[in-house]
């Protein structure tokens, strides 16, 4: 089967069935990647426009990817190589878009509901990579896929988040994702980078990272969004580091079977230390390849595909 919306905006909008048909998609897509010819014909004459109103590395590229290994023309925009720097709106430069006649537009901009505001103006399906301090769902997805590929399972599992909660479109669509899906989120950061309300969403909040450590299958650790912070909410990064940073010594309060969890880019040395990013309990590099399969599964459900 199909999923029931075709426009991905959002984890709130997917039910668990519909995120239980992207993971397994994603299982059969990664074995693609595998073979020594690493394409197939699935969405030969499809066209995918990706625009990018912020700078982004993972997602962009694995979208890319996962368009040519499903046979789909792929066409890039940026903000600075478009007609916004010149005062477009994003309104023109959706319906200037929209007359190429895209089979799908993704889009990442900083401004939260961008990606709603493009489905009320245009015919394609819309996918969100990314819109302000709102939702990241792709970024959900392949956290969720990871997950359960190591783990076999999600339901039950505790998933410890740790960071700048306030400003993470990860935090807020991974607690949404895997609570769907049967886990319980815990959150943990500075109080200053901690979002008022946040136990509406169900997650519950650590006093310290310590405490927290010990009861976690998965630690994801997140990066201080400086660039949507007015003003750095903790005194320094080396404070920052001392309380709050994943090191060696502190992940032996962990359990010894601990997944360890970064969306990226990482601050090595801030929140993380470089021999837990590489060490055995990292699977930060899985997330990266699960990015891919999880977007070519995207590509072919939005388009039909069951």
């Amino acid at each position: 089967m199909g999923i029931r919306h075709r426009h991905i905006l959002d984890m709130a909008s997917l039910a668990a069935a519909d995120i239980r048909t992207i993971l397994d998609t994603a299982v059969r897509m990664k074995e693609i990647s595998t073979r020594p010819i690493k394409k197939v014909p699935t969405l030969r004459g499809k066209t995918v426009v990706q625009f990018f109103y912020e700078p982004s590395t993972r997602t962009k590229s694995s979208f890319d990817i996962a368009a040519k290994r499903l046979s789909a023309d792929s066409l890039s925009f940026s903000k600075a190589t478009s007609s916004v720097v010149k005062g477009e709106t994003l309104l023109d430069t959706v319906q200037n878009i929209e007359a190429m006649q895209p089979d799908v537009i993704i889009i990442r901009h900083p401004s939260a509901g961008a990606p709603h505001f493009l489905t009320r103006h245009c015919k394609a399906w819309v996918i969100n990579a990314g819109d302000g301090m709102h939702a990241h769902p792709t970024q959900a997805l392949l956290d969720l896929m990871t997950v359960r590929e190591k783990l076999g399972h999600l339901k039950g599992l505790n998933i410890l988040i740790v960071g700048d909660i306030a400003h993470s479109r990860v935090a807020r669509s991974n607690i949404i994702g895997f609570q769907k899906m049967g886990a319980r989120v815990t959150v943990c950061g500075p109080p200053t980078m901690m979002p008022l309300g946040i136990e509406q969403l169900g997650a519950a909040v650590a006093p310290s990272l310590d405490e927290a450590l010990g009861g976690a299958d998965v630690i994801m650790m997140l990066r201080i969004q400086k660039e949507r912070q007015k003003r750095f909410l903790m005194p320094d990064e080396r404070e920052y580091a001392a309380v709050f940073g994943l090191n060696l010594e502190r992940l032996q309060g962990a359990s010894p079977d601990v997944l360890i969890m970064h969306p990226g880019p990482m601050n090595r040395g801030v929140e993380i230390d470089p021999e837990v990013a590489d060490g055995p309990y990292s699977v930060i590099l899985d997330q990266v390849t699960n990015g891919v399969a999880v977007r070519m599964a995207l590509l072919y459900l939005v388009l039909g595909g069951k």
